[in-house]
């Protein structure tokens, strides 16, 4: 199984730019292309939120165009700059955006692979929240995937990462005591995915691997001190391949959307 995870696109209506600067349609037209001349394509890509930067129908509708040439099924999830009512609309024949009846949250299967896609959004805050209602939802669908391997998705990380004006907006620290506890009852979850963060970081989580992918514009400004500014970065985007087989489980890999001059063999010479 080869799951693609791309995150944070925060598209805008066609023709503006997030934040005034950011062309992010152009960075996920190039990551598109990226994704389908692939030397191996992956089987689907999960998208882990922040699907638009305003949660505004014209950017969904920008979002169909632009995902149109992918070869290969992609899941979409929700973040904090996204709108459930707006994407349903724009979406109507995706019946995994109603399936989670209030959120967008559904399970699917991948080669063997179960992937539970979470709804963290919070309306009115840039932080998330599980409530009882997902708390209880997901661990049904872990029950029902004991004898699988799991991916556990959702857009906001449950964990502190050092960043601290990113730290104050991730998933609600009851929320993630409580998953983790639920994460941990469950051996059988390779990996929890995660967005949000606009950038590559790793961390034990219950027992398992938490990680978060960069995003596919810009990233988050690396600020470990606590008085460090709000601010982004236009580091090279990227995104996730998480590659699982039988013998070995679960592998990350990370790829920079610019493959940049290669392959190269290592006995050519010019």
């Amino acid at each position: 199984m080869l799951l693609a995870q791309i995150s944070d696109l925060h598209l805008t209506a066609p023709g503006t730019l997030a934040y005034g600067r950011i062309d992010t349609a152009a960075h996920l037209a190039r990551c598109v292309d990226t994704l389908n001349t692939l030397d191996r394509r992956p089987d689907a890509v999960l998208i882990t939120g922040d699907l638009a930067n305003d949660g505004h129908p014209d950017a969904y509708r920008h979002l169909r165009a632009l995902l149109a040439p992918l070869a290969m099924p992609w899941y979409p999830m929700v973040g904090n700059h996204d709108d459930r009512d707006a994407l349903r609309a724009v979406f109507p024949e995706r019946k995994e955006l109603s399936a989670g009846g209030e959120f967008i949250q559904y399970a699917f299967d991948i080669e063997g692979v179960r992937v539970i896609a979470l709804d963290t959004m919070n309306p009115g805050s840039d932080a998330g929240r599980l409530c009882d209602a997902r708390l209880a939802w997901l661990a049904e669908e872990l029950d029902r995937a004991r004898a699988m391997p799991v991916l556990i998705a959702l857009h906001h990380p449950p964990f502190a990462t050092g960043i601290r004006f990113m730290d104050d907006v991730r998933l609600d620290p009851a929320d993630s005591a409580r998953l983790e506890t639920l994460v941990r009852a469950h051996p059988n979850v390779e990996r929890v995915l995660c967005g949000h963060m606009h950038r590559t970081i790793v961390a034990r989580f219950g027992g398992t691997i938490a990680w978060c992918a960069p995003s596919t514009a810009h990233q988050v400004a690396l600020e470990l001190r606590d008085d460090g500014p709000a601010a982004y970065v236009m580091e090279p985007p990227g995104f996730a391949l998480h590659l699982h087989t039988q013998e070995r489980g679960l592998v990350t890999h990370y790829l920079s959307v610019d493959q940049g001059d290669g392959p190269r063999r290592f006995d050519e010479q010019d």
